[in-house]
């Protein structure tokens, strides 16, 4: 109901409030009036000439002649108002009821719907509150806030784990033969060199089986020189043929090693492989098998093994202290040459030195051949018989070499220093030696055939994972094919 105008105090008190009349007369106020004519107190209500009743005995303002309006009849009027319902459905019947609870159980299509509408957020369901349950341990709690992270970043998760994979199965190779062959791997510091007959040799042309050799032999060695980042230095053999008339092919070696000094200014260490060598271990590095432990993987006094009964230390009394000790001064950092001993003597099949000038100095005397007259024309091991000489001979030699256990980096095969049950000398398959070398097999025995016996023996115990998984089910599936075949009776 709308009014006709705001309300107006009146000159009598109370205020003027037109349109909120009652009906039945005029009203001349909505509050009572200040000066009220006293009403009798003996009884509880009064009527007036007009019948108005007054409650109470109190005469109601604007309750004058010609209007009975009094606050019993407004009240009753209010509380029927108050009492109807602010809204009012039709069809309250069962079967109505029942068809509206279908409808909305209904799914809703909206085809003009906003994207991004979305249900209003219930909190406690499935997800962790800063609050939680009072009662709740806090591991539980943990628990369930680290399922609700993994739940909302699982598609995350995956694609970063399925980015790791690619990444490592791609470029892990690569990027850990990249460090390895940096200085700070340590990989640019060693290099190895292997003589090569590629044309042939000296005093024969090479045939099928000394290709084969070749091939498998070399292949052995960049295999290993790129795991671990090293350089591969190939000396062609038959470049050296000018020493053939003084029978020292041989020798080239000693030639190769100071080519490689120069050739490669930046290396520390040269590790000489002849070709009749394989690496039974790719998976050891140089420096962890042997470079990086000097002081306990070798030794210098070489009456520790001394089959060729050298007298040591040298007993000249105007040698140094240092030449006159039998360990030299004890440092790993002073070892310049490190070799092998077999039952006969020095092998140089495989063998390292280290940049300095001591290296230098000694290469150049055991290249030339008047230090020691000529003898190399009589010398059986050729170089080997000259270093032997010069070890014997020159103090100033010894406190720069150590000698390494001959299984460490130079086992021999069954007939090499006898058949193969000599523990100092012969591969040992349980102890996973390091290098074969098959020395003297020219010589009797069958090179070619050895060769292919350590190779797959090689690929055998250095197989992957999976390629061992895959023999597994072979091994499985031939079992079960066994089995199943009718034997004769």
């Amino acid at each position: 109901m709308s009014l006709s105008r705001s309300p107006s105090p009146r000159r009598g008190g109370g205020w003027s409030s037109p349109g909120l009349t009652i009906g039945i007369g005029s009203s001349r106020g909505s509050s009572p009036r200040r000066g009220f004519q006293a009403v009798a107190n003996s009884s509880s209500s009064t009527t007036s000439g007009n019948g108005a009743l007054y409650p109470n005995g109190s005469p109601i303002a604007g309750a004058g002649p010609g209007n009975d309006a009094t606050w019993a009849s407004a009240k009753s009027k209010s509380d029927r108002i108050v009492g109807y319902p602010s809204f009012s459905t039709r069809n309250n019947g069962f079967f109505s009821r029942q068809r509206r609870k279908i409808s909305a159980s209904l799914p809703r299509f909206r085809v003009n719907s906003m994207l991004d509408y979305s249900e209003k957020e219930k909190l406690g369901r499935g997800r962790w509150s800063l609050g939680g349950q009072p009662d709740m341990p806090l591991r539980a709690r943990i628990r369930t806030l680290l399922s609700a992270i993994v739940r909302k970043r699982r598609f995350r998760y995956l694609f970063l784990l399925l980015l790791t994979f690619l990444f490592w199965l791609f470029f892990s190779t690569r990027i850990m033969q990249s460090y390895r062959g940096s200085s700070i791997g340590g990989g640019k510091k060693i290099v190895m060199i292997v003589g090569s007959n590629i044309g042939g040799g000296v005093m024969e042309w090479k045939g099928a089986r000394e290709w084969a050799i070749e091939r498998d032999s070399l292949r052995n060695k960049r295999k290993y020189v790129q795991r671990w980042g090293y350089d591969l230095e190939i000396v062609n053999m038959v470049t050296k043929k000018r020493y053939a008339h003084e029978w020292r092919e041989g020798w080239e070696k000693i030639d190769a090693i100071r080519q490689a000094l120069r050739r490669y200014p930046k290396a520390e260490w040269f590790w000489w492989l002849d070709l009749h060598t394989y690496i039974m271990e790719p998976t050891y590095s140089l420096q962890s098998h042997l470079l990086d432990h000097l002081d306990s993987k070798t030794y210098r006094d070489i009456n520790f093994f001394n089959p060729l009964n050298i007298t040591h230390p040298p007993s000249t009394p105007y040698l140094d202290p240092i030449s006159l000790s039998p360990t030299g001064d004890g440092k790993p950092s002073s070892i310049n040459m490190i070799l092998t001993q077999d039952c006969t003597g020095f092998n140089l099949g495989s063998f390292i030195v280290r940049r300095s000038p001591w290296t230098e100095r000694l290469l150049d005397i055991w290249w030339d051949p008047v230090l020691y007259e000529q003898k190399h024309l009589a010398w059986e091991h050729k170089e080997q018989d000259s270093l032997e000489h010069l070890y014997t001979n020159q103090p100033w030699i010894r406190p720069h070499v150590a000698f390494a256990p001959q299984r460490r980096m130079n086992s021999f095969p069954p007939g090499a220093c006898g058949n193969g049950t000599d523990r100092r000398f012969h591969y040992q398959r349980k102890d996973r030696d390091f290098l074969v070398n098959m020395a003297g097999c020219e010589w009797g025995r069958d090179c070619w055939a050895e060769m292919y016996y350590y190779r797959e023996l090689g690929y055998f115990l250095n197989r992957s994972w999976w390629e061992r998984f895959k023999e597994g089910l072979a091994d499985i599936f031939w079992t079960m094919i066994e089995l199943q075949v009718p034997t004769d009776p």
